[in-house]
């Protein structure tokens, strides 16, 4: 019988995360002033546990026990061979998968939903704020905040909230409350729906409007809290490729290919980094983050400071950014819609270890309805844009007769999601590319900004 599920033992489950912090050399982020930041001045955003890890340069943090208890639900992810999509494609390449979509919100975001709530939690903090695209983030940390008894507010972007009302469900059942976004109830969004009323709106605006939320409480109890982009939650999303190495070894095999989408990061880092830890010190491994053509952050944007959300809340971050101003289009795959990409992944980009690649929403939908059919699990659509991806890979190994293995993250199933399913059956999708000129545009807002550093860790 052929192993399709490489699944490690309770007692397997990593107890540090990787921080790769202390292998890279980053720019600082910086304030109002053009100077960089000191971790106080994050202290009304975050609490200050968090923000230690957000500087740490420690190469492994140790994950506390209570965190490990709430992981240990659906915790070590099975690492899936793809024998039925390897012989649809007919493909010499070995094809595995990080199964993320085993957590009970069905994605991988809850790896770093559960300790934020934790780390707030023992700091005092009874509410946490935050944005979500397409309702991935939002449910995962309203279950993590219904695991630690803290209060949650979700800001989601009206195209997704709209578009996938079933996501408000799942939040409201974990006690999560969840309005659209931009709303009445921040200055940020006021301000927005004044200037364009039918916006769809953005993760930009959403992370105005719940940072916006948190500081504004004068009791000093509600924090804001991330879904992606930070070091802090790359960090907690390593355990991804921790547990991954530790299969591989089981099976004596190791990646050439290493694939995850990227909205801001979070999901590719967190299968990557710990590969790009080995590419540092000598792997031959190729690492792609994958982005659609319709929000082509990493494969067009420049990399240049910028605000992390639409109202200039945030510091100005060093990453590859559309403008902080930037509207998608309304795609499906709402968790990769953002104008930014993390700091991190964006400095992997400029020294060259990581190759970012874009695809089109409706090749993206061909494969997730292949593995659908093949593999029987249905995809988020973000999830799809890796597949996709992969199908490139694979039939690229095929042309070169080549038995590479390939490893990609499938950051969640779409089983809320069946709707743009419906809709690409029915031929209502289309693909969506950016014209130069709306790039050109968003490069306008970056021209009395700080330019970064083109710095090298090697």
């Amino acid at each position: 019988m052929k192993l399709r599920n490489i699944i490690l033992s309770a007692d397997d489950i990593p107890r540090q995360w990787y921080n790769i912090l202390a292998d890279i050399k980053m720019n600082p982020p910086l304030g109002p002033d053009g100077n960089p930041i000191s971790p106080d001045a994050l202290a009304p955003v975050f609490p200050m546990n968090l923000i230690e890890q957000e500087v740490s340069d420690k190469r492994w943090i140790d994950i506390p026990e209570p965190v490990l208890d709430v992981l240990q639900i659906w915790r070590p992810a099975p690492l899936v061979r793809a024998y039925s999509f390897e012989k649809a494609l007919d493909t010499p390449a070995k094809i595995y998968v990080k199964n993320e979509g085993v957590s009970p919100p069905g994605s991988h975001k809850p790896n770093t939903a559960v300790p934020q709530a934790y780390y707030n939690k023992e700091f005092g903090i009874q509410n946490i704020s935050t944005e979500t695209g397409a309702g991935q983030w939002g449910s995962a940390l309203s279950f993590a905040c219904s695991q630690f008894g803290l209060n949650c507010k979700v800001f989601m972007v009206r195209v997704s909230f709209d578009q996938k009302p079933y996501r408000k469900a799942m939040m409201q059942a974990w006690g999560g409350e969840c309005v659209a976004s931009p709303s009445m109830e921040t200055k940020a969004g006021r301000d927005i729906l004044e200037k364009m009323p039918d916006t769809p709106g953005s993760l930009g605006i959403a992370i105005s409007e719940a940072i916006e939320a948190a500081v504004s409480d004068t009791s000093g109890k509600t924090r804001y809290s991330l879904g992606s982009v930070l070091n802090h939650v790359m960090l907690h999303q390593t355990i991804i490729g921790l547990e991954a190495k530790k299969q591989f070894n089981m099976i004596n095999e190791y990646p050439d290919v290493i694939i995850g989408c990227a909205g801001g990061g979070s999901n590719f880092a967190g299968l990557a980094f710990p590969f790009v830890l080995d590419k540092m010190n000598g792997k031959d491994i190729a690492i792609y983050p994958v982005e659609p053509k319709a929000c082509p952050t990493m494969t067009r944007a420049p990399f240049v400071y910028d605000h992390g959300d639409t109202a200039r809340y945030t510091p100005l971050l060093p990453m590859h950014s559309l403008g902080h101003n930037f509207i998608p289009p309304p795609i499906h795959a709402g968790g990769l819609r953002y104008h930014g990409m993390a700091p991190t992944v964006s400095q992997l980009i400029v020294e060259g270890l990581i190759t970012p690649r874009s695809v089109s929403q409706l090749d993206s939908y061909r494969a997730g309805v292949l593995w659908a059919r093949t593999e029987g699990v249905i995809p988020a659509p973000e999830t799809t844009n890796a597949l996709a991806c992969v199908v490139e890979e694979a039939l690229k190994a095929k042309e070169e007769g080549k038995e590479k293995v390939i490893v990609a993250t499938f950051s969640g199933h779409g089983l809320l999601d069946l709707a743009a399913y419906d809709k690409f059956f029915s031929g209502e999708l289309t693909d969506v590319s950016l014209p130069d000129e709306t790039i050109e545009e968003g490069k306008n807002i970056f021209k009395d900004y700080p330019k970064p550093q083109r710095l090298q860790s090697r």
